[in-house]
């Protein structure tokens, strides 16, 4: 296995915390190729999450008191993707201080983004059940400075969008279905429907039944003004 180069007070200078328990750093860093027998970072990844939504969610609020919900929720999409996470850990050099077999390490596993953007999360949860909330409060708003100077919602397709907007309210997944189908078999038209708990129906127009459902989840958006 090859280790990170850092020291424990190296990786404090950079992250602005030291850690009492050595082991959870240890485990937030270690990517799953390495032979040494640590745990890796996967379930504290699950639960750095949480704590990044969280944390992100509660900035966004008091940060923007004149957007409304549809707004927040585009801008805590976009801040809390991987993208954003591996781009928090650039920060901080992560790319330097994670734990992969050497083989990996050799072929770039250290520098995948997608790896980046777990391993920082994992890093919030370190720094969370070692230090309580507010130390990992203070990593994150470090850390995502620079995008939460400028945020910008993601751009997301219509139906991800909803889907993420529903799912994020303990929603089940929105349904859809094509309603009816017309005109020649080489030129048809589909209405496609969009049905989503508690709220009314919302119908689309397209010439194929994809283009159709997108076209029913962006009608579902403008009118429910989820979305600008």
């Amino acid at each position: 296995m090859t280790r990170a180069v850092a020291t424990p007070e190296a990786i404090f200078k950079r992250i602005g915390y030291r850690f009492r328990d050595q082991d959870l750093l240890t485990e937030a860093l270690t990517h799953g190729s390495s032979d040494a027998g640590e745990r890796d970072y996967q379930r504290l990844e699950f639960l750095g999450d949480r704590v990044l939504g969280l944390v992100i969610a509660e900035y966004l609020f008091r940060a923007f008191p004149d957007r409304g919900e549809g707004e927040l929720t585009a801008l805590h999409s976009s801040l809390v993707r991987r993208e954003s996470c591996a781009a928090a850990g650039d920060t901080i050099g992560l790319a330097e201080l994670v734990i992969v077999g050497a083989g990996e390490r050799a072929k770039g596993m250290n520098l995948n983004r997608g790896v980046l953007g777990d391993v920082m999360e994992a890093l919030v949860a370190a720094v969370y059940l070692d230090g309580g909330f507010e130390e990992a409060r203070s990593l994150i708003l470090r850390s995502w400075e620079e995008q939460l100077s400028m945020p910008r919602p993601a751009v997301k397709d219509s139906k991800t969008f909803l889907q993420e907007w529903a799912l994020g309210r303990s929603l089940p997944i929105p349904l859809y279905s094509v309603i009816s189908r017309e005109g020649p078999e080489h030129e048809p038209v589909f209405v496609g429907q969009v049905d989503v708990k508690d709220r009314a129906p919302a119908q689309g127009t397209a010439k194929s039944k994809r283009a159709a459902e997108m076209d029913a989840a962006e009608a579902f958006l403008k009118r429910e003004e989820l979305r600008s």
